[in-house]
């Protein structure tokens, strides 16, 4: 893969800044939209994905890379769909990862897991550090449910792989009143016993997904007054570039985030951009804007692209409108899976 020479960089454009004034440093690449599960908060059970060639190849989400890099960019999260499934990413990965300690601060991925024993080692070996795992239950039948028919023996076997090749690990579980509002404590203290963080989410009205998120929805000030029941929470200032707000648990070693979109609203801090694997940049999660910098790439290469990143800055919203109640619909169209958690 070629890289991008910093010299066609306009160095007059700065660092990204959009109009409030918030300084963007992380950018999520979601790689491809597809995945090997369809979890009910997440996905609708048939799904049509999209066609390989409205899908940006490795190497130019490589050059886009090196591009937003080159713009400042610290962090860089790779997502999906499930980044696994996508052939070669093992050669993104090393390909982003060769700017690590030289403009890049760190390359980090979240997974579902289900892939994670084949290529654990290949990360570590990439430079990634630290991974998040996505697993919402450690019951094999309510897995088997929220996934529609996802085998739980195939992310234990990655979880193994990844403490094996010295990768930091975070269990992401979204709350989902009546289906796992009773493994919150129980997960918490199994991730301190295995030695990993434990971040909690709300679930968020992305896409029509066939259900109702209404009757699934769990604030987690429910959850966190249940767990400060049996042990203190403290607020601590550890930040791993995303919207989670950590705290330590008293009497665990164990981290313990909260990522509250819908009871605490964490935009006025915002750093992130994402871009899906079609080349769209989308300044926020809970909004339609976008620009496309597949056409403009494609079109007029890296110099094209440069003032759509600008144009991005300058539409980025101050929040997002994120709204769960009896009839409400989705905050956008799009499923998460498009856009990358």
């Amino acid at each position: 893969m070629e890289t991008v020479d910093k010299g066609m960089v306009d160095p007059g454009r700065g660092v990204l800044t959009d109009a409030l004034g918030r300084r963007i440093s992380y950018l999520r690449i979601s790689v491809t939209d597809r995945c090997d599960l369809r979890c009910r908060y997440c996905m609708a059970e048939r799904m049509t994905f999209l066609p390989k060639d409205q899908v940006l190849t490795l190497e130019e989400i490589a050059l886009l890379a090196d591009l937003f890099i080159a713009r400042g960019v610290r962090r860089i999260r790779l997502t999906g769909g499930e980044p696994l499934v996508r052939r070669d990413i093992v050669d993104l990965v090393h390909r982003i990862g060769r700017h690590l300690g030289e403009g890049l601060d760190e390359l980090t991925l979240t997974t579902n897991g289900t892939r994670l024993a084949q290529h654990a080692q290949a990360l570590a070996d990439a430079g990634v550090r630290r991974i998040n795992v996505s697993l919402d239950s450690r019951d094999p039948e309510r897995f088997a449910h929220v996934t529609r028919n996802g085998d739980i023996r195939l992310v234990f076997e990655g979880l193994e792989a990844a403490r094996a090749a010295g990768l930091a690990v975070k269990i992401n579980m979204v709350a989902l009143k009546g289906v796992n509002d009773d493994e919150m404590l129980p997960m918490l203290h199994w991730c301190d016993a295995q030695g990993f963080d434990l971040t909690l989410i709300e679930t968020m009205p992305l896409g029509e997904t066939g259900e109702d998120r209404t009757d699934h929805y769990l604030p987690l000030t429910e959850v966190s007054d249940s767990i400060r029941r049996h042990h203190a929470l403290t607020p601590i200032p550890h930040r791993t570039g995303g919207p989670a707000r950590y705290h330590a648990v008293e009497g665990l070693g164990v981290r313990l985030g909260l990522i509250t979109p819908l009871t605490n609203n964490f935009c006025a801090d915002c750093n992130r951009m994402r871009m899906t694997c079609e080349g769209k940049i989308f300044m926020c999660l809970g909004h339609e804007d976008h620009v496309d910098l597949k056409t403009a790439f494609r079109e007029g290469g890296l110099a094209a692209v440069e003032p759509l990143i600008d144009r991005a800055l300058r539409l980025k919203p101050a929040a997002h409108d994120f709204r769960i109640g009896a009839g409400a619909q989705p905050a956008v169209r799009r499923h998460m899976s498009v856009t990358g958690g």
